[in-house]
């Protein structure tokens, strides 16, 4: 049974994979979308969301917050200043997951994410 074991290992150890899921929300935020596994894809939505939800209230503790999971001062401002206001009136999801196809070398799936317009 798989009771209260809500997130992907990805195929690495947990300082590995929140440094890796912290690149990767950072570059998505910097870029607007980015293309990665499926499964980290499915992973990195759930870390987006929960950072535009707390740049959506804009005070001072989800600031904070939210700068001690992004990797750079930039794009935080980015997020709070321009990212933020844009979904203002939606109540979730901002991200969209497409499916591109399959990696040549060992085929894996290969998803596009991208932030909503």
């Amino acid at each position: 049974m798989r009771h209260l074991k809500k997130n992907r290992k990805l195929n690495c150890n947990a300082s590995h994979r929140k440094a890796m899921l912290r690149n990767i929300v950072t570059e998505l935020f910097r870029h607007g979308k980015i293309t990665t596994t499926e499964a980290k894809a499915k992973e990195l939505v759930r870390w987006a969301d929960k950072l535009i939800t707390l740049a959506k209230k804009g005070d001072l503790h989800s600031r904070r917050q939210v700068l001690s999971y992004v990797k750079s001062q930039d794009v935080g401002k980015k997020l709070f200043e321009i990212v933020a206001p844009r979904f203002q009136s939606r109540n979730g999801g901002y991200t969209r997951i497409l499916k591109v196809g399959q990696r040549i070398g060992d085929g894996a799936e290969i998803s596009l994410v991208e932030l909503v317009e």
